[in-house]
């Protein structure tokens, strides 16, 4: 089992030490996709032995678009580099997906292990927009939020990916819990609390991922 790990980042220099350490070395690539960092992220992920891509794209899901040309492994972990998601979990949740035959795993922060790794804002937005996407898609998601995926690579021959920015995480978990073709599971995961500071805006990625899950639900369902 070939694995690739993708990691998008802006500048995250404090953490990214600690997220590429914490990967198991059965690993076959680290990727960091770069998004424009303006600090030392890259010089310390490549001294650690991952492979840096530019992306100048500006946004979550054309970084990690960016990571799935580039990977090479059969199956894909993405991560986040803030050091929340636990990399230490990739052989684990990978070995899930082949000996269960599934496609596609999001890893599920819910419920909370650590309320303290979650602010209480996100928490709630979390729950809403869980709500939300079960009810447009008829899912029963734990976390259409989650950050830390493992699937094969062959899912891109049944689902094409348009979100360049935050909702890129709902719309693959979506289009692949709806495809026919292709088997998604959750497995659960602890969630850790972050250090440095959040890139996250409750209101302006609120009111785009609001946005994006209407367009998609009139265009594809």
């Amino acid at each position: 089992m070939k694995i690739s790990v993708i990691i998008p980042c802006y500048n995250e220099e404090d953490t990214i030490r600690g997220v590429i350490e914490a990967i198991p070395k059965e690993v076959l690539e680290i990727i960091v996709v770069d998004n424009n960092s303006t600090d030392k992220t890259e010089e310390i992920a490549k001294s650690l032995g991952a492979r840096v891509v530019k992306e100048k794209r500006q946004g979550y899901g054309a970084a990690l678009k960016r990571g799935f040309e580039e990977a090479k492994g059969e199956v894909i972990v993405t991560l986040d580099g803030d050091g929340q998601y636990p990399a230490e979990m990739i052989m684990e949740v990978s070995n899930y997906l082949i000996e269960n035959n599934l496609d596609f795993i999001s890893c599920s922060r819910f419920p909370l292990k650590n309320k303290n790794s979650l602010v209480l804002p996100r928490r709630i937005g979390n729950l809403i927009f869980v709500i939300i996407v079960n009810f447009l898609f008829g899912l029963d998601l734990k976390d259409s939020q989650s950050g830390m995926w493992v699937f094969k690579k062959e899912i891109f021959n049944e689902i094409k990916l348009e979100s360049d920015d935050m909702p890129l995480s709902e719309e693959i978990k979506i289009k692949v819990a709806k495809n026919p073709k292709l088997k998604f599971g959750e497995y659960p995961i602890p969630y850790y609390p972050r250090k440095g500071t959040s890139k996250f805006s409750f209101f302006k990625h609120g009111l785009i991922n609001f946005v994006f899950l209407i367009n998609l639900k009139i265009k594809n369902w």
